[in-house]
């Protein structure tokens, strides 16, 4: 407890490189096959030698585990299955030893079930007014009070044994918080105290724009503004709050903010709300020049007018891993086209993850890169039978859920489990071990190989703006700050010729006999 927090004006988090750590898959330190809070400490040297900035940690709270910790029981413990709060405390420690920060996971939307003020409302205490609990329509009741729907799919309610109905916007397991409460407010605002004062300097927001529900809870009509439970306007005072215990301590807000309407994002990040917010549009586009230009000026141009930097984020614990996703016939992500046997050239994805790579780590602002991403790993097909997610169960078993980007990692190809520790929880494909850490630390011409360079390189294209440079169809270009550093990516089907430089810095793939940029290709260059 009281661990040392950075200087006040630290702005750190400006230009970081983040990197996402799923615990119950990074490393193995007790060998019963879940990752937990030792392996990562034992693999801190190798976070230090990636040369990341900071970890964001997904929830390592108490947790029955029915949506992958997201389902929280207790907010001041970690599961035992990861360790204990002491163990998190020294984690904290450890790693701001080696200049890595830590950026903790924070669920206010809904709690789990098994939380003890949801039992006490399920048992007709006064913190029944805690939640969202209806009585049903119909003639006796047997109706959910309204339309609305479950995130993972189905009804957004759930009938209690007295009859009244509750709401989940995701899982049964996961009843919604109400937030016109003030003790839901205080009690978070408590738990954001708890946590800075244990070392951690940011928290990123779970589902951050659907804690505020119209208190009349009306059926869903689409296109009515505004939206009954998404980006309502009472949201704001939160996170102003919020915003206040954070500059207590020098925290900062990561917020995962879905919104289309780019004036209602903006928003979020004013100064005296969230620091920053996850960058989906960039993470959703597909592998094509214009879009990716657009969706890079529209993300830059938004974040202007509030002063706050973007994030860069090309994969995460919920979406298809880059490589799959790039090598398929449709590069973009959506959660509803995802289904099983999707054809895929992995060849081609990773040609394309490499170039990405790049690209997202010459922009301004912060990226944050999934763990794994810097093996290459691709999407996994876990086998039916040992599918977890609940949004798979919840589909009726037609969506094959998020399971395959969460598969445990390999680290050392020769040994069981690819160096993991016991058996993993979620099964390792054929061939996993080839993507261990130990061998492509070994590869200069590994995908590690390239992220520990690009980190290590990234600094020198400096703080300053981006300025687009003259290129053909299908080739981004541009430099950034003073000019002299540029970036190449070449999406177009034919080699581009390289703008005017005097060095090649580092390449995701070599140049063509004629010294020109093949397809499907980055570079960054020394003007």
């Amino acid at each position: 407890m009281g661990q040392p927090t950075p200087a006040r004006n630290d702005d750190w988090w400006r230009s970081a490189v983040i990197y996402q750590v799923y615990v119950r898959s990074f490393a193995d330190g007790d060998g019963d096959g879940t990752g937990d809070l030792a392996g990562v400490r034992a693999r801190l040297p190798y976070l230090a030698a990636l040369g990341v900035d900071a970890l964001w940690f997904n929830p390592w709270y108490l947790s029955p585990m029915k949506d992958g910790g997201y389902d929280v029981a207790d907010y001041r413990a970690i599961d035992p299955a990861f360790g204990t709060l002491a163990e998190a405390e020294k984690l904290i420690a450890e790693a701001r030893g080696l200049g890595i920060r830590t950026i903790a996971d924070i669920v206010p939307n809904h709690v789990s079930d098994q939380h003890p003020w949801f039992r006490a409302a399920l048992a007709g205490g006064p913190e029944r007014e805690l939640f969202h609990f209806r009585p049903g329509r119909g003639e006796r009741g047997e109706l959910p009070p309204n339309d609305w729907q479950s995130e993972f799919g189905g009804p957004a309610w759930t009938r209690a044994a007295d009859g009244d109905w509750y709401l989940h916007l995701f899982a049964p397991e996961q009843p919604d918080l109400d937030w016109s409460h003030p003790a839901v407010r205080q009690e978070h605002e408590d738990i954001l105290r708890f946590w800075f004062e244990r070392g951690v300097a940011g928290v990123r927001i779970d589902s951050a724009a659907l804690l505020v529900k119209d208190p009349r809870l009306p059926d869903f009509v689409a296109g009515r503004d505004p939206h009954p439970y998404v980006d309502r306007d009472e949201l704001h005072d939160v996170y102003r709050g919020w915003r206040a215990v954070a500059d207590e301590y020098g925290g900062v807000f990561v917020g995962e903010v879905w919104l289309p309407d780019t004036e209602r994002f903006t928003r979020y990040l004013r100064p005296d709300e969230l620091h920053t917010a996850f960058n989906f549009s960039f993470m959703t586009c597909p592998w094509d020049a214009a879009r990716l230009r657009a969706s890079i000026e529209d993300t830059l141009a938004e974040h202007a007018p509030v002063g706050a930097p973007a994030t860069w984020v090309l994969c995460n614990h919920d979406v298809t891993r880059t490589v799959t996703r790039y090598g398929r016939a449709d590069t973009g992500f959506d959660f509803a086209a995802k289904t099983f046997g999707t054809p895929t050239d992995l060849a081609l994805g990773t040609r394309r993850a490499r170039a990405a790579a790049l690209l997202s780590l010459a922009l301004p602002g912060a990226v944050y890169v999934y763990q794994g991403e810097e093996l290459g790993l691709p999407e996994a097909e876990i086998p039916r039978d040992r599918i977890e997610d609940p949004m798979h169960a919840r589909s009726g078993g037609t969506d094959p859920g998020r399971d395959g980007c969460r598969v445990p990692l390999p680290w050392t190809a020769d040994a069981p489990h690819a160096g993991f520790g016991g058996e993993p929880w979620l099964p390792q494909p054929a061939g996993w071990a080839s993507y261990a850490a130990d061998r492509q630390a070994g590869d200069p011409g590994s995908m590690l190989a390239l992220y520990r360079a690009a980190i290590r390189l990234r600094p020198a294209f400096g703080d300053g703006p981006l300025t687009w440079l003259p290129a053909p169809d299908g080739v981004l270009a541009f430099s950034r700050g003073d000019g002299g550093h540029l970036c190449v990516v070449n999406l177009a089907d034919e080699p581009a010729a390289l703008p005017a430089h005097t060095s090649r810095l580092l390449g995701s793939a070599p140049l063509d006999p004629d010294g020109r940029l093949p397809k499907d290709t980055a570079v960054w260059l020394r003007a």
